[in-house]
Parts: C-alpha cells; sequence; structure tokens
C-alpha cells in the first residue's frame, strides 16, 4: 500500500484511550470526557473516576453511553439522561445517554429556536418504514465501497467540508487505522472525482452500528447524496448481521436530520453543548432505527 503521509493539515483532535476498563474519548477541543464502550469498566467505580479527570483537565461536560442496567450509580453520581436507543445492545438492551455538566454555562443549550425549528421539521418529514421513497442514483454518479487505496481523496474530501471534527477523520493514519478494525466507508463519484462520502462504524459484538461521517461538497449538496449513502449503509449493515442503526447528528443541520427522518429513524433526544465541529461545540440529535 502507497505510504500515506499527505500533505493534508492535520487538525488537533481529542485522545481515545482506556480508563478504569472503559474506552473514552477525552480532550481540550471537545471540552469533554465522553465515554464510548463501558467494556470491562465498573460503574460504580467509573461515575466518580469520570468525573475527577475532568476536574483535573478542566474539562466542562462527562458523556457516557451505557446500557441502561449500568446507569444507576451514574444517576446516584449526578449524571442526567439526555438521550437512549432502545435494544441498541444485541437488539434486547437499551442504551443511554448520561452527562454531567461542570459549567453552568455549557448545561445551556445554544441556539434553541433554531434546533426546535431543525427537530419540528425533521419531524414532519418523517415516514415510516412501510413508507419510505427510495429513488435509484441518477446513472451520472457512481457509488463506492471505499478501500485503502482512496485514503487520499477521502482524508482531502472531509479536510474541505469540516473546518474542525471531533475525531481525526482526515488524518490518513487515522482512516486506515479505522479501517483495518471496525468502519466501513462509502463514497459517491461523478466524473471519477470522490464527491461525497460517510462511513458505517460496526459495533459487531452488541449488534449495532452508527452511520456517520456524512460530507458532501458543497457544489453537490442538495441532490440527495446523503440519502443515497444511508440506504448503501443500511443494506450492507443488516448483511453483517447489524440489528439497530443510530446517528448522532447536528442538531442545527436541517439536511442532515431530515435525511434520517426520511428513513424512518426515530428521535432518541438531544446531546447539550455536545461536539465541537464545523468550528464551534453543538448540540447533537439521536435518531435510531431497528433494521
Amino acid at each position: 500500500m502507497t505510504n500515506h503521509k499527505a500533505t493534508i493539515p492535520v487538525i488537533d483532535h481529542d485522545l481515545i484511550e482506556v480508563f478504569h476498563g472503559a474506552l473514552i474519548q477525552h480532550g481540550a477541543i471537545n471540552n469533554r470526557i465522553y465515554l464510548m464502550k463501558i467494556k470491562d469498566g465498573d460503574p460504580f467505580d467509573l461515575a466518580p473516576a469520570l468525573l475527577e479527570k475532568a476536574r483535573v483537565n478542566h474539562y466542562t461536560k462527562v458523556l457516557v453511553k451505557i446500557p441502561n442496567t449500568a446507569g444507576q450509580p451514574f444517576l446516584d453520581s449526578g449524571y442526567i439522561q439526555e438521550a437512549e436507543i432502545p435494544n441498541l445492545y444485541s437488539g434486547n438492551q437499551d442504551a443511554v445517554f448520561l452527562a454531567y455538566y461542570l459549567s453552568k454555562d455549557r448545561k445551556v443549550e445554544n441556539n434553541i429556536p433554531e434546533n426546535e425549528k431543525v427537530y419540528q421539521l425533521s419531524i414532519e418529514k418523517q415516514v415510516s418504514s412501510e413508507s419510505i421513497q427510495n429513488i435509484p442514483l441518477d446513472n451520472k454518479y457512481t457509488m463506492h465501497n471505499l478501500t485503502q487505496d482512496n485514503i487520499p481523496e477521502i482524508a482531502a474530501l472531509y479536510n474541505t467540508v469540516f473546518p474542525s471534527y471531533p475525531f481525526p477523520i482526515n488524518e490518513p493514519s487515522f482512516l486506515l487505522e479505522s479501517m483495518e478494525s471496525h468502519v466501513d466507508y462509502f463514497g459517491i463519484k461523478m466524473g471519477g472525482k470522490l464527491i461525497a462520502l460517510s462511513s458505517l462504524e460496526k459495533d459487531t459484538e452488541n449488534s449495532n452500528a452508527e452511520m456517520t461521517d456524512f460530507a458532501t461538497l458543497p457544489k453537490w449538496q442538495g441532490f440527495s447524496l446523503a440519502k443515497h449513502l444511508l440506504v448503501r449503509m443500511e443494506r450492507e449493515a443488516k448483511q453483517k448481521g447489524i440489528k439497530i442503526a443510530y446517528t448522532i447528528a447536528r442538531a442545527e443541520s436541517p439536511g442532515i436530520n431530515i435525511v434520517f427522518t426520511k428513513n424512518a429513524y426515530q428521535y432518541g433526544g438531544r446531546l447539550i453543548n455536545n461536539t465541537h465541529i464545523s468550528g464551534h461545540i453543538e448540540s447533537m440529535n439521536i435518531w435510531y432505527k431497528a433494521l
């Protein structure tokens, strides 16, 4: 494989590491700790330990995504529930997103009128699984399962679309590592040029997947390319035994929220002032769907 030490600028990003048996992401960019997988962690140990780590590092939020059966120690420690996804784990155990705010300002949602307008518009566009309209991709475009050979163009597209992002998706080394472990990337090309892409982040152990990292070059936005990518990823996910798909979407972006509600996704809640993306910290909506 070609050495992909590209000339693409590096965006600072937060660290992913194992902490007390759990997988977390933390750092100054998002100014928070995110417990992504509890793994072998003990909830009674993790609940206070995460808060102590946040205080030491002067973070203003701790977010945990955990099975609901592990939630009580966190709730007893002052965490509050922001969202949930029914049956996320192996199709039979609910997930909850619990948050602890170490700053009053971080707890106050920004852009409430805009976020609520996007939410209401998304719900108005929501359809049932039986009513989904899948229009074939225009033949001027081609759909691709992207490979390691595509890493330079993947990184370049993400670098063009996102001034900042919670994960280093514009770094070739990160893309390679994710491809080799648990992420499938999909793209749409026109005339051989990559113009839109997304990723299927698989948790095969728990039979779920996050539909994420959607990006379309500005010139090609408004042509439903994200919708076609989502449909393709759902088909691939089903073939891999995935039972639940979900996304964490920018609350202020009508386009991406509507993509999911038009494909029968249900609302799971909002993560307040959660993610540093496109230059600032934004709230994020949770959408989910049983496949």
